[in-house]
C-alpha cells in the first residue's frame, strides 16, 4: 500500500469527513421523519418486544440508534480503507448483510402489523440513505 501523502489526498480528507458526517446526519433525519409520519401523524402504536417485555419506540431511541449505526458504518468503511484496496465492495456487502440481519428484529419483535411495518420501514429507509451516501465517499 502506498503510504505517501500528496496535497490532493490531504485536501480530500476534510471533504470526505464532511460528506460522511452529512450521510450519518441525513440518515438520522430520514428515520426521524419516518417516525414522525408513523407515530404522531398516523397514530401507530410503535411497540417492540425486547426480551420478554414490550417497549415503546421513541424518537430518541430511533435517533440514537440510527446515529450509532451510521457512525459504526463510517468506522467500518474507514478501517476497510486502511486494510484493503476493495473497501467499497467489501463495505457494501457488509452493509447489505447488516441490513438483512437487522430486519430480523422488527419481523420477530414488532407488536402488531402497523408496528412491524413501521420498524421495517425505519430499517429500509436508514439503509436507503446511508449505504449510497457512504459508499460514494469510499476511496476509489
Amino acid at each position: 500500500m502506498d503510504t505517501t501523502t500528496t496535497p490532493a489526498v490531504i485536501a480530500a480528507r476534510p471533504a470526505r469527513r464532511r460528506d460522511r458526517a452529512v450521510a450519518v446526519l441525513a440518515t438520522t433525519a430520514a428515520t426521524l421523519a419516518v417516525w414522525v409520519a408513523a407515530v404522531p401523524v398516523a397514530g401507530v402504536d410503535l411497540v417492540a418486544r425486547n426480551g420478554g417485555t414490550e417497549q415503546s419506540v421513541t424518537a430518541v431511541a430511533v435517533g440514537v440508534s440510527t446515529l450509532l449505526a451510521g457512525l459504526a458504518g463510517w468506522a467500518l468503511l474507514a478501517v476497510l480503507e486502511r486494510f484493503t484496496a476493495r473497501a467499497r465492495a467489501v463495505w457494501t456487502g457488509a452493509a447489505a448483510l447488516v441490513l438483512l440481519l437487522s430486519l430480523l428484529g422488527p419481523l420477530g419483535g414488532g407488536v402488531g402489523t402497523a408496528a412491524i411495518l413501521t420498524l421495517v420501514a425505519l430499517h429500509l429507509v436508514a439503509a436507503a440513505v446511508l449505504v449510497p451516501m457512504l459508499r460514494r465517499t469510499a476511496r476509489r
